[in-house]
């Protein structure tokens, strides 16, 4: 069993609103939204083994307040409360708050020290663990090709804007309008081909050792667990890499803040998790995966509902 939850985004602020000036977001209750998570993770009987926590810990308008160290220092003080290792996807969020090189160094790179657990590049926040016999945990890191947290005279940067800018004419590159491919954004990010072609070595030694693989990133990889918006840039070479396997049951991802839910053509189950940030007070957005050996259960706390997910 383990736990999740998704886009905390705190920041010792008012309430304030999305981009676009609708959507409510409640940035300082979030961080006691967390407390009442981790509070019920550790009354869960059995116990739980980790928490994924699926990016977006820290909202982006703490850099802009000087506050970005000590949100994230109050974020992981509260799960640091949890007798369990929680792992850390890298979300846009993180990204605005600190630089790759930065990320690297703070306790959100949850990627083991040593051994071969993820791709050449350290500064790529993938990996995997084994956390029972016969299951697989995969860590990706969706913002590998990004304009975000990188130096902008790097190699990956100018890469990054090349792709964007090729797909996306808008003098906002953090708008979707008139796109035919709508998640070509900043604020979304893709796959390098070394992490890629990594991924795929770590699925086929799964296939091999007939284990089950459950995949997590901040941003969703299918388009009906997106609002078509909320998509990694090149989810169809890691949606390609994932059904070239047998292994995979589950893909969890965070970005999108209604959450959103699909089975593949492939039987892979897509689950992207409400966020906590747009949660009133009275509710909450967390939830415990129990795994078993032809199903996953979903027990969710307020916004997420309850599911059951074969395999």
């Amino acid at each position: 069993a383990f736990g999740v939850i998704a886009d905390i985004q705190f920041a010792d602020a008012e309430d304030g609103h999305d981009f676009g000036g609708c959507r409510r977001r409640y940035y300082r209750h979030s961080l006691r939204s967390l407390r009442e998570a981790v509070r019920a993770w550790a009354d869960e009987s059995p116990p739980i083994d980790f928490v994924l926590q699926l990016g977006d810990s820290i909202d982006g308008q703490n850099v802009r307040r000087g506050e970005a160290e000590s949100a994230l220092q109050q974020v992981l003080a509260v799960l640091g409360e949890l007798s369990v290792p929680v792992h850390h996807a890298w979300g846009n969020h993180e990204l605005y708050n600190f630089s790759r090189a930065r990320l690297v160094r703070t306790a959100l790179y949850s990627r083991p020290a040593g051994g071969s657990d993820g791709p050449p590049d350290r500064q790529c926040h993938a990996y995997h663990f084994s956390p029972a016999p016969r299951l697989r945990l995969v860590v990706l890191d969706t913002y590998d090709a990004s304009t975000l947290g990188t130096d902008p005279g790097s190699p990956r940067y100018q890469e990054s804007l090349r792709v964007l800018r090729e797909k996306n004419p808008n003098d906002d590159l953090n708008s979707p309008a008139g796109l035919e491919e709508p998640y070509f954004v900043a604020f979304n990010g893709g796959f390098s081909q070394a992490q890629l072609d990594w991924f795929d070595e770590v699925l086929k030694f799964s296939d091999e050792n007939q284990e089950k693989v459950i995949v997590m990133g901040h941003v969703p990889i299918h388009p009906h667990a997106s609002n078509g918006v909320c998509l990694a840039w090149n989810y169809e070479a890691a949606l390609s890499v994932i059904h070239s396997h047998r292994c995979v049951v589950c893909v969890l991802a965070g970005h999108l803040h209604d959450g959103a839910y699909c089975l593949d053509s492939h039987g892979v189950h897509h689950l992207t998790l409400e966020g906590v940030i747009e949660t009133p007070p009275e509710s909450n957005a967390f939830g415990t995966i129990y795994v078993y050996e032809d199903k996953m259960i979903l027990k969710g706390r307020g916004r997420i509902p309850d599911r059951v997910m074969h395999f």
